[in-house]
């Protein structure tokens, strides 16, 4: 007798248990419903390929970025070996907050020093209840520090500034395919021609298609509507691989775009997309992500 009525007791109380625990469970669902979700990683880095993406850097991450560009010039004297030319642009960017970033670089070819801020104004949601798309809005300044041949042209400060406006939209479909649309304007400081104008609208396309958990494909172009006048010039445009090895993510890729800023390689590419020299060229980008923070490094990995 006392034995059944110590098992009622253990049953009355593993019941009592059970239904505050489903509550305590209902409780927490029903926050977590309330919570926003939003899409994450829809660019695993913060470029495409040579343009930027929507990804901007968490807050107390440094981003250590080092791009390189090989080609080979059509002369008969050219490299028996590798490439007749290189370019390499070195920058930093840090997240100051998880939502706006501040970048800065040098390029050897074309003499280029740029510094930019992004900032991530709409975050696209994963539970249906919100924004369908994420929106960044972008901006740039370049500095060229290269000489300047034409005495009929004002060598000042003002005139070695570039500047690039852009807002970059793009919505992740699905878990492997994200796609990204960028309206763009540009004020170039130096004119070298009076054909050609000093501001240009441009409108880039870039996506991406993921093969594996580390690899995925990309690929970016841009259309200027009212290029340079002086000389033929072409949208840049690039196909190629991203792998990502933890906090290192290493792009590979083929371009007929030399110049890796804003202003440069979107108004100033003047090699089609072709394997005629110096036309096709190797790009190489490697990413390195450094944690400042305790915590931080696993709080932002994503799927």
């Amino acid at each position: 007798m006392k034995a059944k009525i110590v098992l009622f007791f253990v049953l009355m109380i593993s019941a009592s248990n059970f239904v505050s625990a489903q509550k305590l469970l209902d409780i927490l669902d029903e926050e977590n419903q309330n919570q926003p979700q939003y899409t994450l990683a829809t660019f695993k880095a913060t470029r495409i390929s040579f343009g930027h993406s929507i990804e901007t850097r968490k807050k107390g991450i440094l981003e250590v970025f080092v791009a390189n560009r090989f080609w080979n010039t059509p002369s008969l004297r050219s490299q028996s070996f590798a490439a007749d030319r290189m370019s390499t642009r070195v920058g930093l960017e840090y997240g100051i907050s998880d939502r706006l970033s501040l970048g800065v670089g040098g390029t050897s070819f074309d003499g280029l020093f740029d510094g930019y801020l992004k900032y991530k104004l709409v975050r696209q949601r994963s539970d249906k209840a919100g924004s369908p798309l994420s929106v960044t809005l972008f901006q740039n300044s370049s500095y060229f520090s290269e000489g300047i041949a034409d005495p009929t042209i004002s060598d000042d400060f003002s005139n070695r500034l570039s500047f690039t406006t852009q807002i970059l939209i793009a919505r992740k479909f699905s878990q492997k395919f994200s796609l990204q649309i960028s309206p763009s304007f540009i004020h170039r400081g130096l004119n070298f021609s009076e054909e050609d104008p000093r501001n240009h609208i441009a409108l880039g396309f870039g996506g991406r298609y993921k093969l594996g958990n580390h690899v995925s494909v990309v690929s970016e172009y841009y259309t200027v509507f009212n290029p340079v006048e002086s000389r033929d010039s072409f949208g840049p445009f690039s196909l190629g691989v991203n792998w990502e090895i933890g906090d290192l993510v290493l792009q590979f890729m083929l371009t007929n775009a030399v110049n890796m800023v804003e202003d440069a390689f979107i108004t100033q590419t003047y090699n089609n997309f072709n394997f005629k020299n110096p036309n096709l060229n190797f790009g190489f980008n490697a990413t390195y992500v450094i944690h400042f923070k305790s915590g931080l490094k696993k709080k932002n990995k994503k799927p």
